[in-house]
């Protein structure tokens, strides 16, 4: 099994060295004219070659090229009003003679679309209606039965990413630029997520710390943080755990003479708002804590709390 896995490999990687030696100026040309279109770029093609294309549309998409996945069946039931006249059409189809592929290029000739269309085929259908071609002949499948689609489509994504890496390029396209597409992933709470974004500021739990041990208990069960701040927003004294309590009964399992000074923590952390979120997640990370009050340090005020889980 490992030598077939060995095997898989070699051939793809054959065939991808084959298909950079195949690239031109074409490809040079098809580049340039994506990042002069006012329109999208839509990425279409079926079965093996539509999963490739749904990738490339994504990944597109991410990486500052406004691109879309256009099914050839939807397309030709209705989907086809998507296109406007200024898109750009990638066509993938590694015969370049797929029926439901073809049969939407008349649409696409009437619409005045330009099409660049992805082949394994430079005398094909599909390569013949396409303004500029991009050759993606391999030198053999990875199937022994030379039928499942294997080293073509790894072919049709290579030469995506390269697309999209090359329209990166040309753009500029930063890393601030990616972290706008994707807020919810760790560059995006990096680059994008502040703290305030995520703290929760409504009923926050402010205990006195005169108040008896029940009313603490009863105090954290309300605030459903795992924690109490002792004071009042305006001027915060320390902060009090379920681990502070549990290390208090530790000490003392008389609960009657306990107090909230002796439990609580008198330095809790203080982040301010606008840290970023990736900041307060390594500082948790950092002193093994679950919570980080949210406020000015200096003058202990406090505007909300911030725990990972509030937007887990």
């Amino acid at each position: 099994m490992k030598d077939t896995a060995k095997r898989v490999f070699d051939i793809e990687i054959e065939s991808l060295q084959h298909v950079a030696g195949l690239i031109d100026d074409e490809f040079a040309k098809v580049v340039e004219v994506i990042l002069n279109t006012s329109g999208k770029l839509i990425v279409t093609g079926i079965g093996k070659s539509g999963l490739i294309g749904k990738k490339i549309a994504a990944t597109l998409a991410s990486t500052g090229t406004s691109s879309f996945f256009l099914h050839p069946g939807e397309a030709f039931h209705g989907d086809l009003g998507m296109v406007g006249t200024n898109d750009i059409i990638l066509m993938i189809s590694y015969s370049g003679e797929t029926d439901e592929v073809l049969r939407i290029i008349p649409f696409f000739n009437w619409n005045k679309n330009l099409i660049i269309g992805v082949t394994g085929n430079p005398n094909s259908t599909v390569a013949k209606n396409s303004r500029y071609h991009l050759n993606i002949k391999i030198a053999r499948e990875a199937c022994p039965l030379e039928l499942a689609p294997t080293s073509s489509t790894t072919a049709a994504l290579v030469m995506g990413d390269a697309l999209a890496i090359a329209l990166m390029e040309a753009r500029g396209f930063q890393q601030h630029d990616f972290a706008r597409f994707h807020p919810g992933g760790s560059l995006g709470r990096k680059l994008l997520v502040k703290v305030k974004d995520l703290m929760r500021t409504d009923k926050l739990p402010f205990v006195n710390e005169n108040i008896s041990f029940t009313e603490l208990l009863l105090g954290m069960s309300a605030g459903r943080l795992g924690m109490v701040m002792v004071g009042d927003a305006s001027y915060i004294k320390g902060i009090v755990t379920d681990g502070d309590l549990r290390r208090a009964l530790l000490r003392h399992p008389d609960t009657a003479t306990l107090t909230v000074a002796e439990i609580m923590t008198i330095n809790p952390m203080i982040i301010d708002g606008e840290e970023f979120a990736s900041l307060a997640e390594q500082l948790m990370i950092e002193k093994k804590i679950t919570t980080l009050l949210v406020g000015s340090a200096q003058n202990r005020t406090i505007t909300g709390v911030y725990q990972i889980y509030n937007y887990i």
